[in-house]
């Protein structure tokens, strides 16, 4: 029992408890990745049978981290454990099981992306206002839905539901649902949502197979629970009936995922389902410094709902927590960057030590600025991922409609790219010709000669009879053999091969950088199907912490505090510690929004190894005026100890936090250590009407013919001023450029509405 060594006496003592319920209340960088792979591998070294354990996961990363150290105790065994992320192993449970509830095994998955195409599509047939009924909105409204188990008809039965769609304007909403959930019904679709709301489903209404997974699933074991929210807590009790062999691990005081549908009453109130529930709270904190750790104890205790706990540290006492004020967020983000150099040039640190965290994207703009200006390199996590851009969900089209043709959303992607003469025109007579026949789409285009016109039935037949030689093709080949021939055949890959602009060679790039993800996974031994449409099921199920080619690249890290969980750095600045910003404007008109932003802090707070800073500005630019900010009363919260302020006491001051009252006047005096954090700033300004200087655009300003803008191009718009393109994205219309304007850092514009001049 080597691996039981290394624990300390709580750790071991979880590991160890195998039967009956249990709770592990693991606060942060306690250990609780450890903890659990070591408790999964004493399961099977106990003689437990590995197909009879499962294991729930919120990432794929996580997941793999730990199938990893579990093989190193107990050896290959551990492929025999059903691991992965809630959405992966009820997805794979459902292509056994999804005839019971009238869907064909080869069912695709939606993405966000996906779901909101069909969504603008719906809106369209039905003549909505798209502003009113904006797309995003309703995804969001379906997808709360679907969280809490309310299906079409429930929707439209629920007084409460309807009475508050009427009082916004939105009556439809729930006609918008029932269309919804019909059209991905009849394409052989489910979107990321229905994988627990179709388990659910499929539980409830067929006893047998309830019965058939409580039986193989003997073990359960849940990460991150405080995350969970209604669908998955039903799916987990009802899996662990029988036996109760489940264990969950989690820590509520880094719930912050409300705004998904996470429910910290899950973790809150487990005792209540398990009565004879053993809690083990591993207290421990293994990451941070003294102070670090201390800093957030001091935050986390001004919550009322939450477990009780006392986490410690025995790590050195380390550097007190450093607070800088900035006249502005510019001057934050220079604040910010000379102190990163600063360390770096001192301590000789890399770049990748370093993270800077915000509440909201939009404050990247200022630390990318002084970043730049610098020459640090950095990396923004969050942004566009690589199976999100178009020319992999070109293919990746192709790829679903060769497994289901029924996809419509894949089918009306790819059926005129590249161009092969069907236009929209046909495209809309497929689609009357089908429902006036009650046939879907693929129906219709196989057999074209019968349903459309002849002048457009050719090519539409020729589009049908190359989509079922693809699917003969991925029958009998490997993934990567079949890829490379839809790739070719399809004609998307000599489309962007032709395309010798800088961006096209980039799509092109993107397209070999697949296929030679492909090629891996063909190669792959610890799967026993390595085909196509295993592949899709995989990337389809991606999360976006799973899409970083390089994290060990030498380079800052800019994220949100919500991207930031479940990672680690030496040395961490949180910025914009602002009323109104931190926490949210949005979550201060009730307690419990108001207690899960101060979780998003202590969240921020624990990501720290070393060294902490925090960082607020006296003002900030909002819709183009300069705004006085107010301290955020987190800062209060801080226990003054562990602080290194300059500020004079005021003469009234709770718990010594000098923030206050004031909050406050820095101190005249010079800073003896140089360091940018502890110079005295100047005074905010108490106006809010100072504004950026109007552009005036030249004499006879008159917008260009865009349609040939380059990048490297310089531009003038008539209020940004003068700039010039440095990137260009998508397809016309809806070309996006990326203009750095002088004195205002990148905007992205859409062409056809941009208005620019091109200078030269």
């Amino acid at each position: 029992m080597d691996y039981l060594k290394g624990l300390n006496s709580t750790q071991r003592a979880a590991v160890e408890q195998i039967k009956g319920p249990v709770m592990i209340v693991a606060g942060a960088g306690s250990g609780k990745t450890r903890v659990i792979t070591y408790r999964v591998a004493h399961l099977i070294k106990s003689g437990v049978d590995a197909f009879n354990i499962l294991v729930l996961t919120f990432t794929n990363k996580a997941a793999k981290e730990m199938r990893d150290r579990i093989t190193s105790v107990v050896g290959t065994e551990a492929k025999n454990i059903w691991m992965g992320t809630f959405h992966s192993v009820f997805a794979k449970i459902l292509r056994v099981e999804a005839e019971k509830i009238g869907y064909p095994s080869n069912f695709t998955i939606y993405d966000t992306d996906d779901s909101k195409s069909l969504i603008r599509a719906i809106l369209k047939e039905q003549q909505l206002d798209d502003k009113l009924y904006n797309a995003n909105f309703v995804y969001s409204r379906i997808s709360s839905a679907k969280n809490n188990l309310i299906s079409p008809a429930e929707y439209l039965k629920n007084e409460h539901i309807q009475a508050e769609d009427f009082s916004t304007g939105r009556g439809r909403m729930g006609e918008i649902y029932q269309i919804y959930a019909a059209r991905c019904y009849k394409a052989g679709a489910m979107d990321f949502d229905d994988l627990l709301f179709k388990t659910n489903v499929l539980l409830r209404e067929h006893p047998d197979v309830l019965y058939k997974y409580q039986n193989k699933f003997k073990y359960l074991m849940v990460d991150e629970y405080q995350d969970t929210n209604y669908s998955q807590y039903l799916i987990v009790k009802k899996l662990a009936a029988i036996t109760e062999n489940i264990c969950v691990v989690g820590d509520d005081a880094q719930s912050i995922y409300a705004f998904r549908g996470a429910n910290i009453q899950n973790i809150l109130n487990f005792e209540k389902d398990y009565p004879d529930l053993k809690v083990f709270k591993l207290e421990q904190n293994y990451r941070s410094t003294q102070n670090i750790v201390n800093v957030a104890n001091s935050i986390i205790a001004n919550n009322k709902n939450q477990l009780k706990k006392d986490v410690f540290s025995q790590n050195e006492e380390g550097d007190k927590i450093k607070i800088a004020r900035a006249f502005s967020d510019n001057e934050e983000g220079k604040i910010v960057a000379e102190s990163i150099m600063q360390e770096r040039a001192v301590r000789g640190m890399d770049y990748k030590n370093f993270a800077i965290l915000y509440r909201t994207n939009a404050q990247s703009r200022a630390m990318e600025e002084a970043l730049r200006k610098l020459n640090v390199p950095y990396k923004i996590y969050g942004g566009l991922s690589f199976y999100q851009r178009k020319e992999i969900k070109d293919l990746i089209a192709y790829f679903r409609i060769t497994f289901n043709p029924n996809d419509e959303e894949a089918l009306k992607r790819v059926i005129n790219y590249p161009k092969r003469g069907i236009g929209d025109t046909t495209v809309e007579r497929i689609i009357v010709a089908a429902d006036k026949n009650n046939l879907t789409l693929w129906e219709t285009i196989i057999d074209a000669h019968k349903y459309i016109e002849p002048r457009s039935a050719g090519p539409v037949a020729n589009f049908g009879t190359m989509i079922q030689s693809f699917q003969v093709m991925a029958k009998n080949s490997s993934a990567y053999d079949a890829a490379l021939h839809i790739a070719q055949h399809s004609g998307l890959l000599k489309d962007l091969y032709d395309d010798k602009s800088v961006e096209g060679l980039s799509r092109y790039e993107n397209i070999q950088e697949l296929m030679n993800g492909i090629k891996e996974f063909s190669e792959r031994e610890d799967i026993d199907q390595r085909t196509l449409d295993i592949f899709m099921q995989d990337v389809a199920l991606l999360t976006n912490d799973d899409n970083d080619k390089n994290p060990n690249a030498d380079t800052v890290s800019l994220m949100t505090i919500h991207s930031a969980k479940g990672l680690e750095f030496p040395h961490v600045y949180v910025v914009g510690l602002e009323e109104n910003l931190f926490p949210s404007q949005m979550s201060l008109n009730s307690r419990s929004d108001l207690e899960e932003e101060r979780r998003l802090f202590y969240v921020a707070i624990t990501r720290a190894e070393k060294k902490l800073t925090v960082s607020y500005a006296t003002s900030r630019y909002r819709w183009g005026s300069l705004t006085s900010c107010e301290p955020s009363r987190f800062i209060d919260e801080i226990d003054a100890r562990y602080l290194e302020l300059d500020f004079k006491q005021p003469q009234k001051s709770p718990a010594g936090n000098p923030f206050f009252e004031e909050r406050t006047a820095w101190s005249s005096k010079p800073s003896t250590s140089g360091d940018a954090f502890t110079k005295p700033k100047p005074a905010a300004p108490k106006t809010t009407s100072i504004l950026p200087k109007a552009h005036v655009p030249t004499e006879g300003f008159a917008p260009s013919d865009t349609s040939n803008l380059q990048v490297g191009m310089e531009v003038e718009h008539e209020r940004f001023g003068f700039g010039k393109v440095i990137n260009l994205e998508g397809n016309k219309p809806e070309m996006k450029a990326t203009i750095f304007f002088q004195g205002l850092g990148q905007k992205q514009l859409l062409l056809k509405f941009a208005k620019l001049r091109i200078v030269n």
